[in-house]
């Protein structure tokens, strides 16, 4: 899981998620009010994901969305 694999590479939750997602060439903008984060986010070009550990991220999906659906939403009810 997660956990496990934050402190296989001493990362936070946080970085290998943004590792998975730059390994998947996804362009993810991270934002925080934390100074201390934005050094954080930077900090994931210092490990790299295997293909066994991005698969296990990967099974992970449960297609659920938390927010409303922008693909049919009526944006006017909001």
């Amino acid at each position: 899981d997660l956990v496990a694999l934050g402190k296989k590479y001493s990362k936070t939750i946080a970085q290998i998620i943004l590792r998975w997602q730059f390994q998947q060439q996804i362009i993810t903008i991270p934002n925080t009010l934390k100074i201390e984060r934005v050094s954080e986010y930077f900090s994931i070009f210092d490990f790299c994901l295997t293909i066994e550990e991005m698969n296990l991220i990967n099974n992970m999906n449960k297609n659920l969305r938390l927010r409303h659906n922008p693909d049919n939403c009526d944006f006017t009810q909001l």
